[in-house]
């Protein structure tokens, strides 16, 4: 088992999801709160392919910044697995900064089994006219053009926008800068009817949001499909979640086709949010 790309597939989708377009606005990116969320992982599902018998982990996603400063994301990823014949620990830790005014977006990500780094890669990525402009330092320094493309807070803007407009489909492509960062992706994204936790097992984790436990939210699905997998295509991966207004998520399902993952809400740490008018204290 490769582990050091399984770690990379593992991160890639919740990094996706972050906290659309740039027409989701300033107004819009106001709204999302700074915080510091903890998930517990556990292995829900898996094939005899997958070569997986067990797996845990802990995921910590802190997400800081505003509409005036830009948006920083440091994420953490780290699960234990065992194939039946060996238990391995990967480790992967992705930071990422967003402009969602300029359309500027960087990204550094560094891969680790049992504690040994084996994968780094850092780059940057802009808005430019009609596409997507990469420049990669690490690994291999290059750089490429893809079509035009979402970044992740810019994602999130636009599933929120769409959720509180009544849009349950919509397609975007985005670029999170997973993997080699050389690549975008096609979303298919579907939205459920806006919730209230209902005190059933399936809102187990509404008690670990602290004054949201009693928001309502919405049940989103993202759908990852890779270069040409449009139409019936089986996609790479499949996020499921709840999402409230602000950007927070809970009760995660992550499907990779050969395993699934689910996350619970552990903890929820709310930050201070910088002000954009600099006479007023950051809340």
């Amino acid at each position: 088992m490769n582990y050091s790309a399984l770690a990379l597939i593992l991160t890639a989708g919740f990094a996706a999801v972050g906290a659309g377009s740039a027409s989701a606005g300033v107004e819009g990116a106001a709204g999302l709160l700074p915080h510091r969320a903890v998930y517990d992982l556990q292995l829900k599902d898996a094939s005899d392919r997958s070569g997986i018998e067990g797996m845990s982990g802990r995921m910590v996603y802190e997400f800081t910044g505003s509409a005036c400063t830009g948006f920083t994301t440091n994420f953490r990823f780290v699960t234990r697995i065992n194939s039946g014949e060996e238990t391995r620990l990967t480790d992967q830790q992705t930071t990422t900064f967003e402009d969602t005014e300029a359309g500027q977006f960087r990204f550094e990500t560094k891969s680790f089994t049992d504690e040994q780094m084996d994968k780094e890669v850092v780059g940057e990525a802009r808005e430019d006219d009609s596409k997507v402009v990469v420049e990669i330092e690490r690994p291999d320094p290059r750089q490429l053009e893809l079509v035009a493309s979402a970044f992740p807070t810019e994602h999130m803007l636009e599933v929120i926008k769409n959720a509180r407009a009544g849009i349950r489909f919509f397609e975007t492509r985005i670029f999170d800068g997973s993997e080699n960062g050389d690549q975008s992706m096609i979303t298919n994204t579907v939205i459920g009817p806006q919730q209230t936790p209902d005190g059933t097992s399936a809102d187990d984790d509404a008690g670990k949001a602290g004054e949201f436990a009693d928001a309502t939210y919405w049940p989103v699905t993202i759908a990852y499909f890779g270069e040409g997998g449009e139409g019936d295509a089986t996609p790479v991966y499949t996020m499921s979640f709840k999402l409230y207004d602000n950007g927070i998520t809970r009760d995660l399902t992550m499907d990779y086709g050969e395993f699934v993952l689910s996350g619970t809400l552990a903890r929820l740490e709310l930050l201070d949010r910088p002000n954009c008018d600099p006479k007023q204290p950051a809340q």
